[in-house]
């Protein structure tokens, strides 16, 4: 009768709240039988809306998005778990709640302790765990991927699955059921993918080679790339590249780097190695650079294009 989903991963709460939803009857029925709710609500609000009978339908679907963000006092928890218990066998109750609830919470207690509650966690997938991930909404779509097209997927999009069944449906829908994805599908489809070729840029740039570094810079410029959504992604590089290089100085090795950064272990692979051709100061210095140019462009002092060439040249001296 009532149901608490709580976690970081708001995708996988969607897909089983629907998978919930479809068991209840004539959607249209159902719809009209529906309160939705969110943040703070006070007893009595939540009493109304589950205690209203059904209207030509065999339930009454109540959802309840993040109460406990709201954080409602001891008396409020107190009167929702004396009350849960009572509601009509007609009304199903969901609370979806955005952060994971302590196990020691009274609602998480309740809904594994009763019969008519249940408690389902939803943490975000990562490391083999998102491959995995991949792989199977793969095959419920009836397609095929290939280990390196997972790998990379997983390493540019990460654990945003909202974005990954995006990038997924299209790379089925353009290769046709049944047949095979690959990672050149993935490089040719998916904007994701393109923020891979900034390691390139950064390497050709720790390594000091200017020449490479602007023959890829331009060659992203010639494929249509707009300045403004580039420059995003070197902001994002150099911000990881100075954590990175931090907990290197450290002593610490990829796998906790990697662990502590909630990073890919190919994306922390690929930042380690570049953290080598820089100093902790450096990296700061270009940082600092990239919001000179940030404030320069919004402000119109500055064009991105010609800014993003001036600190390709600059950085590679």
């Amino acid at each position: 009768m009532f149901y608490l989903f709580h976690g970081k991963d708001s995708h996988s709460q969607q897909e089983a709240l629907a998978k919930q939803i479809a068991k209840m009857g004539d959607p249209a029925m159902l719809d009209l039988n529906t309160t939705r709710l969110a943040g703070y609500v006070s007893i009595d609000q939540l009493q109304q809306a589950t205690a209203v009978m059904p209207f030509l339908s065999k339930y009454r679907l109540v959802i309840v998005r993040d109460l406990f963000a709201a954080k409602p006092d001891k008396k409020f928890i107190d009167q929702l778990i004396t009350y849960l218990p009572q509601m009509p066998d007609s009304t199903r109750l969901f609370f979806l709640e955005a952060d994971v609830l302590p196990a020691s919470h009274a609602l998480v207690k309740l809904a594994e302790e009763s019969e008519n509650g249940f408690v389902k966690r939803f943490d975000l997938p990562e490391g083999p765990a998102l491959e995995k991930w991949i792989r199977e909404q793969v095959a419920e779509r009836h397609g095929r991927i290939q280990s390196h097209a997972v790998h990379l997927l997983a390493a540019n999009v990460g654990s945003n699955l909202a974005a990954l069944g995006n990038e997924l449906e299209k790379l089925i829908l353009y290769k046709g059921e049944g047949e095979e994805i690959t990672a050149a599908d993935v490089t040719l489809l998916s904007p994701y993918a393109a923020e891979a070729n900034i390691f390139d840029l950064v390497d050709a740039i720790g390594s000091r080679n200017s020449k490479r570094a602007s023959l890829l810079l331009q060659q992203k410029f010639n494929e249509g790339a707009d300045p403004f959504a580039l420059f995003p992604m070197f902001v994002r590089q150099f911000r990881l590249l100075i954590q990175v290089k931090e907990l290197a100085d450290a002593g610490k090795r990829p796998p906790a780097i990697g662990q502590e950064l909630k990073l890919h272990s190919f994306v922390v692979g690929k930042l380690y190695q570049q953290s080598q051709g820089f100093s902790l100061p450096q990296l700061e210095h270009i940082y600092r650079h990239l919001l000179d140019i940030d404030v320069g462009a919004k402000t119109g002092r500055q064009d991105m294009t010609t800014a993003l060439n001036l600190l390709i040249a600059a950085l590679t001296l």
